[in-house]
C-alpha cells in the first residue's frame, strides 16, 4: 500500500512519457510474483477423481483499480508434486473445464484463463450474455456471474467492452494504461502479462512442482502462448496451435517491435511443438520455417496436418500432451524431426522429394503434401487462397535409408510448397482434450518436416518440367484418394479443396 491508503500500481507510470520500444523494454519492469494473488473460489467439484474450481486471481493495479482474471483450475485429488499447464483459449471461445479434467486424469494441474470472460463449466457457465450482465452490474438478474474483470483496462475480445478491438492496434483512450502510443495499450500485452501472473497461480499451488511448467492455446492462445513463452524464462515448455507465427507484418513498427510474434519469438528458449495445419488462416504455414529460425532452442517440433484449417484431428491434436509428457513428466520420446530434402533437377524433370525418418517408433506411413497455389514470401496475405489451397499427395516409397517421391507440376511459372509427414503408431492410446475442448483419443501421432519451397525461376534453372496435364475428373476415389481429402469429427463426410487446383 502507498501512504494514500491506494495499492500500488503493477506497472510503473512511464518516464517524461516515452512508451517501451522495444520486447526487452516492455517487460523490464513487470515481476509476476511481486503482488498476491488474492484467490476468490467461486465454484468448486469433484468429478472422476478430479478436483475443480472456478477461481478468480489479480492480474494486476492498473490506474489504481484492481483486475481480476477468471479461470478454471483443475488437479488429479490427492495428486501431488504435479506437472502445470496454463491453457489459453482463442477468440470467440471459452476457458472450458474439459482441458481441465482431461490434463488431470493424466496427471498435470491445469488453470485455462478466461481472458475474455467467459466460462464453460459444470453449473458455472458465463457466455457472452453474463459478460454483459457482469459489465451493466446487473448482481440481480438469474444468470448473473462473477468473471473476470479488467478494471480500468479493457482486455476483452468478441465483444471488447468499449467496442474497441485493441489487438491489432495500440490506441489510446480513457481505457488505456498510457495516455500516448504505447505497447501497454495492447491487448496482447495484457492478456500475456495475465498468463504470466497463472504462471504465478500455478507455483503456489501446494499439488504443483513450480519448476516443471508448461504453456498451450490455440488460435489467439496460440499467440498468447508464443507471448507468454518468449517473455518468461520460467516456461519449460510451450505448445502454440493456429498462432504465434504470423503477425510479423503489422504496419506499425511499434507494434512489431513488441508485441508482434517476431520479437517474442526470438527470445524463447524452452522446447516448443508447433502446431500448423497446412490451410490454417491465422498461423500460417508459409510463416513457420522463419518462426523456426527465430527460436533460440534446438528442441522443436512441428506436426502440419494437410488441408485443414484452424481445426484438426486426433492424431495430430495429441501431440501438444505428447510434448508435455516428454518435456515435463519425462514419460514420452519424441522422433526427431523427418529430414526433408526437395531435388529440382532430374533426368525426367520431375521433381523429386526424400524423407529420412527416425524409426525410433513404428512407422505407420510416410506421406509427402505439395502445392503450388500460395503467395510469395513478403506478399500480402490472399486468406482466401490460404484456407483452399489444394495440396496433393505423394505416398513415399521406401528405398534403402530413404523415402523417396515424384512430385509432378502443373506448370512451371509458379512456386513450389513441399513438406513431409511421418505416422507413428502410439504405444498406448491417448486421451486428450484438443483444440475446441473436444476430448477425443489418439492411437497415433504426426511428426511433419519443415516446409521447403521453390520459386518459379529456380524450378526453370533446374530444368523442371510441367507434366501434369488438365482433366475435368475431380475424382476417381481409387488408392490413396483419400489422402486429398479430410474429414475433422469422423462420420461418413469428405471434403476436399481440389476444385480449386489449377
Amino acid at each position: 500500500c502507498g501512504t494514500s491508503g491506494a495499492l500500488a500500481e503493477t506497472l510503473p507510470a512511464l518516464v517524461n512519457g516515452l512508451a517501451p520500444q522495444t520486447h526487452a523494454e516492455l517487460w523490464a519492469d513487470f515481476d509476476p510474483r511481486a503482488e498476491p494473488l488474492d484467490v476468490e473460489i467461486l465454484h468448486e467439484w469433484e468429478e472422476d477423481g478430479v478436483m475443480l474450481q472456478v477461481l478468480r486471481y489479480r492480474i494486476g493495479i492498473f490506474k489504481g483499480e484492481k483486475a481480476m482474471m477468471a479461470a478454471v483450475y483443475g488437479y488429479p485429488k490427492g495428486g501431488t508434486n504435479l506437472p502445470g499447464l496454463v491453457n489459453i483459449h482463442g477468440g470467440g471461445q471459452y476457458a472450458d473445464y474439459q482441458s481441465c479434467l482431461a490434463n488431470a486424469k493424466r496427471g498435470y494441474a491445469t488453470i485455462t484463463i478466461a481472458w475474455a470472460g467467459r466460462i464453460n463449466a459444470p453449473n458455472y457457465r458465463v457466455t457472452p450474455a453474463e459478460v454483459k450482465l457482469f459489465w451493466d452490474n446487473q448482481t440481480d438478474a438469474p444468470n448473473y456471474k462473477v468473471t473476470t474483470d479488467w478494471g480500468a483496462l479493457d482486455g476483452y475480445h468478441a465483444p471488447s467492452k468499449n467496442g474497441k478491438d485493441a489487438f491489432p492496434s495500440i490506441p489510446t483512450a480513457e481505457w488505456t494504461l498510457d495516455a500516448v502510443e504505447s505497447p501497454r495499450n495492447n491487448s496482447w500485452f495484457l492478456g500475456t502479462l495475465a498468463a504470466r501472473r497463472a504462471l504465478t497461480f500455478l507455483e503456489q499451488q501446494p499439488q504443483v512442482d513450480g519448476d516443471r511448467l508448461g504453456v498451450y492455446g490455440h488460435s489467439m492462445g496460440g499467440k498468447y502462448t508464443v507471448l507468454t513463452a518468449g517473455s518468461y524464462a520460467r516456461v519449460k515448455a510451450a505448445a502454440p496451435s493456429c498462432g504465434g507465427i504470423s503477425d510479423r507484418f503489422n504496419a506499425k513498427e511499434l507494434h512489431r517491435n513488441t508485441v508482434g510474434d517476431g520479437p517474442s519469438l526470438s527470445a524463447i528458449t524452452c522446447p516448443i511443438l508447433f502446431l500448423s495445419p497446412s490451410n490454417d488462416f491465422h498461423g500460417r504455414i508459409n510463416d513457420l520455417p522463419a518462426a523456426v529460425q527465430a527460436i533460440r532452442t534446438s528442441d522443436w517440433r512441428i506436426t502440419s496436418s494437410p488441408h485443414h484449417n484452424h481445426q484438426d484431428t486426433a492424431e495430430y491434436e495429441v501431440a501438444s500432451q505428447l510434448w508435455f509428457d516428454q518435456q515435463l513428466k519425462g514419460t514420452f520420446r519424441f522422433p526427431q524431426t523427418p529430414k526433408f530434402a526437395v531435388t529440382l533437377s532430374t533426368k525426367s524433370g520431375v521433381p523429386t522429394a526424400s524423407v529420412q525418418v527416425d524409426a525410433s517408433k513404428p512407422v505407420l506411413s510416410v506421406d509427402v503434401y505439395y502445392t503450388q497455389q500460395g503467395q510469395i514470401d513478403g506478399a500480402k496475405d490472399n486468406s482466401n487462397n490460404t484456407k483452399n489451397r489444394f495440396w496433393r499427395h505423394a505416398k513415399a516409397i521406401r528405398r534403402g535409408d530413404e523415402w523417396v517421391v515424384e512430385m509432378p507440376l502443373i506448370s512451371t511459372d509458379l512456386p513450389l510448397w513441399a513438406y513431409a509427414n511421418v505416422s507413428y503408431r502410439l504405444e498406448q492410446p491417448v486421451t486428450s482434450a484438443g483444440y475446441y475442448y473436444g476430448v477425443r483419443t489418439a492411437d497415433q501421432f504426426v511428426l511433419s518436416s519443415v516446409l521447403q519451397m521453390a520459386t518459379s525461376a529456380q524450378l526453370k534453372a533446374a530444368g523442371a518440367q510441367a507434366t501434369l496435364k488438365s482433366s475435368a475428373m475431380i475424382e476417381d476415389f481409387e488408392g490413396e484418394w483419400q489422402q486429398e481429402w479430410f474429414n475433422y469429427r469422423g462420420g461418413w463426410a469428405r471434403s476436399t479443396h481440389k476444385v480449386y487446383d489449377p
